[in-house]
């Protein structure tokens, strides 16, 4: 499997390459960006044992932001590098507030300021991916990018990108600057980037990067018809994002996806990464486990590839209406 993780593809027009999975990092210390959140999600230690199993199945993008745990994931992240003497690709972003009423935003000064932090929390001299976390109304695209190509002019980042806009915002972005690289919630359940959005980034050779690849836990099977939801689970934490979900036509649908997965002998988690990994717009898949044991379906996705057969009857089991959940901008619910 290490072989197959280490497979990399170019991240859009920039010259950074990266693996086909990450791992997400936003349930360290927290629940994303959440300050209300903020000391919860995995413990330090649990963080590391995380770590060291990705790493170990050749996982080597860790996938952050300066404001997940309130910067204790990031924390965490540059402890592991400097105790473990390794050094993973890494991808941060900005514009959440690194506290409960704390300011936001991409000014070009924030920007500065708010990399600079990340790096010295990091414990490194750059990263390969910048992004600009949510989309600023109240800040020109143009001068927030002009702080991004400033850093990359100064080799503090690789390459930079957006993440949590639409396809509109990300044409503006498109022609006020040069994002490499867009970072959104997509899966089976949350289809909403398929046409317009992804389109757009084959057009303009934007690298696609999906987070929360599993929407929130719901295609593991965890979450059954009729029974509460498991305690720890995100529809117990912050079922907001989710809870369109919650709805006969999403069972129905499970039901449909997990006699499929059953049919192919794999899990239905493992079925939703495979369907992901063989879309070919999207160049990664930002995968949020709470254990050591969930990152086995990483590889389970991919050494059970779709055939076209298996792809065309996944897309049929959601034909009749489920998948059509929006989960723009819930990074918050730690890329799980």
């Amino acid at each position: 499997m290490k072989g197959m993780l280490a497979t990399r593809r170019p991240l859009g027009r920039s010259a950074v390459t990266v693996c086909r999975i990450a791992l997400g990092c936003g349930n360290f210390g927290g629940i994303g960006s959440a300050p209300e959140f903020f000391g919860q999600g995995l413990s330090e230690d649990q963080a590391v044992e995380l770590m060291d199993a990705a790493w170990e199945r050749g996982i080597t993008h860790f996938d952050t932001a300066d404001a997940y745990g309130g910067g204790r994931s990031e924390v965490w992240i540059g402890r592991w590098i400097r105790s473990r003497g390794v050094r993973p690709q890494l991808t941060t972003k900005t514009y959440n507030p690194m506290q409960a009423r704390a300011d936001r935003g991409l000014r070009p000064e924030r920007i500065a300021r708010q990399l600079r932090m990340s790096l010295e929390r990091l414990g490194v001299e750059h990263v390969e991916l910048y992004l600009a976390h949510e989309f600023d109304p109240q800040v020109p695209l143009p001068e927030s990018f002009g702080a991004f190509d400033q850093a990359q002019a100064e080799g503090t980042i690789r390459a930079y990108g957006v993440s949590n806009f639409d396809a509109p915002q990300l044409a503006a972005a498109l022609a006020a600057g040069e994002p490499q690289a867009i970072q959104n919630s997509y899966s089976l359940l949350a289809r909403q980037d398929s046409r317009e959005l992804l389109a757009l980034c084959a057009e303009r050779d934007v690298g696609y990067l999906a987070f929360s690849p599993l929407a929130g836990g719901w295609l593991t099977g965890k979450y059954r018809r009729g029974e509460p939801f498991p305690a720890g689970s995100r529809m117990t934490q912050r079922p907001g994002p989710y809870q369109g979900f919650v709805a006969g036509q999403t069972f129905d649908a499970l039901d449909r996806l997990q006699a499929i997965a059953s049919s192919r002998d794999t899990s239905m988690a493992g079925l939703a990464l495979a369907w992901l990994l063989a879309d070919a717009r999207v160049t990664q898949i930002v995968i949020g486990p709470g254990r050591p044991e969930h990152l086995a379906i990483a590889g389970e996705a991919l050494e059970r590839p779709l055939t076209d057969k298996e792809r065309i009857a996944v897309e049929g089991a959601l034909a009749a209406g489920a998948g059509r959940g929006t989960e723009r901008g819930t990074d918050t619910e730690a890329k799980r």
